[in-house]
């Protein structure tokens, strides 16, 4: 429902931007002179007043109704769900909704079906007031808008100030979306640390969180939460497709950018960046079924002992995958550096490769360091080329030859399926979480640094 009631609305708004400006134009006559604002501003100040609150209304009934709706089923079902818990209040809620949209995979039971019901009653009477809200809000704006249209109208001020107040509200939104993500993580992983000891989690060599029982009627083992495997898999497995990805991208940037023609550039660089367009499940494929073997049959043709599953195929695979990362970035920040520090260089005698390694090199390292990052931060965050490619055993090994896991993986492995809240199990995922967050941070205020330094050199 909301696409569809947010491309009407822009409809609406796009039927509004000519009727704007044709009665700005009819009200000022011949004498264009005396309005404050050209008419395209009064189109746009008419089609902002309509589309623009009822956008509002659509927006934020949109965050709000469906937690009415919950309130209100559970409260005609109190007295069926009165014994639920959180979780289980969670489930009934999903196959609810999922009975309701058609889904014949959905759990059933008269409860649920009654509920189903009484959602769809609940839903229907939420879309038709929001309908009736947005409409009414929407005829209110339009009608304001039109009769304040005339030659000494400020539209232009009125326009300019809403569009400024949108990016103020972009801003804004992104700013408390990142505040939001930090601070669910932190919410979570102190339930987390209030059940395990901090210094069992980040400094622990074993990793069997899949040992405890899940609920009461479970048997459950001794379940064990130590970071360090994790973190030496994903640093493993980074440090290889960093090793893979950065002398290729890097020297690919350089061939581009300084000894390639306009023709083989026009056709490598597009070509490499495909790459980035390639689904990590394809890559996670290409790694089960290609690499892992090459390197198995490979290795223990050398006589090494080389697992089905390993870091190598994995890091390898990972690192083909960010290539275009790198060698587009470093590139773009190649071509930035100005000529006439490469027209100097050489004036003074200087071949190519020497002004390329001591003049432009290091002008785009800051550059190339960003790209490096945002390349690593990459390859951090991949989970289903480890999935497929390098297992999901917890090892505690600097081996490539050997399966490990990384944290993204085992935060997905802990989120899958069915999920109690109140486990240590469960929390351990938001724990992990802001363990990766705190790595990635701390990585790229190292990075800040180094940019920081070499710009101020070559400002």
């Amino acid at each position: 429902m909301f696409p569809i009631l947010s491309g009407l609305l822009v409809a609406i708004a796009i039927i509004c931007l000519p009727l704007g400006r044709r009665r700005s134009a009819v009200l000022a006559g011949p004498d264009f002179a005396a309005m404050h604002s050209r008419p395209g501003y009064h189109g746009w100040w008419l089609a902002l007043m309509t589309a623009g609150p009822a956008f509002a209304v659509l927006a934020l009934w949109s965050l709000v109704a469906p937690r009415l709706v919950r309130a209100s089923l559970f409260a005609e079902f109190s007295a069926e769900t009165a014994g639920f818990s959180r979780a289980q209040r969670d489930g009934f809620w999903r196959d609810v909704q999922a009975i309701a949209g058609g889904d014949v995979a959905a759990l059933r039971d008269g409860l649920r079906e009654q509920a189903a019901l009484a959602f769809a009653r609940l839903d229907e009477i939420s879309v038709a007031a929001m309908i009736a809200v947005m409409v009414v809000v929407g005829a209110v704006g339009f009608v304001i808008a039109w009769r304040a249209i005339s030659p000494g109208f400020r539209a232009r001020d009125r326009v300019e100030g809403a569009v400024r107040l949108f990016l103020m509200a972009s801003a804004g939104l992104a700013v408390l979306t990142t505040i939001g993500i930090v601070l669910s993580l932190i919410v979570e992983s102190l339930r987390f640390f209030s059940m395990i000891n901090p210094i069992d989690f980040l400094f622990g060599l074993t990793w069997t969180p899949q040992q405890m029982a899940f609920r009461a009627d479970q048997v459950g083992g001794t379940a064990a939460f130590g970071f360090v495997p994790l973190l030496a898999g994903t640093l493993l497995i980074t440090t290889i497709a960093i090793a893979v990805a950065a002398p290729i991208g890097i020297l690919a940037a350089i061939y581009l950018s300084d000894y390639a023609s306009a023709p083989v550039r026009a056709v490598g660089k597009p070509m490499l960046e495909i790459l980035a367009g390639i689904p990590t499940v394809v890559y996670g494929f290409f790694a089960a079924l290609t690499v892992a073997p090459l390197v198995r049959n490979g290795g223990q043709g050398l006589g090494f002992d080389v697992s089905s599953e390993s870091a190598l195929a994995a890091g390898v695979v990972m690192g083909i995958m960010i290539v275009p990362f790198v060698s587009s970035l470093s590139d773009d920040v190649i071509n930035a550096v100005p000529q006439s520090l490469r027209d100097g260089s050489m004036g003074l005698g200087a071949t190519r490769s020497e002004t390329i390694r001591k003049v432009v090199l290091p002008a785009a390292l800051p550059g190339i360091v960003s790209a490096l990052v945002l390349a690593i931060s990459r390859a951090i965050g991949e989970t289903m080329i480890v999935v497929m490619a390098a297992g999901m055993a917890a090892n505690l090994t600097l081996n490539p030859l050997e399966a490990v896991t990384t944290v993204t993986v085992q935060i997905g492995t802990l989120l899958t399926g069915d999920q109690e809240f109140d486990s240590p199990k469960t929390l351990a995922a938001f724990a992990l979480g802001l363990a990766l967050f705190a790595i990635t941070l701390a990585l790229n205020l190292v990075a800040l640094r180094v940019v920081k330094t070499y710009r101020e050199q070559y400002d």
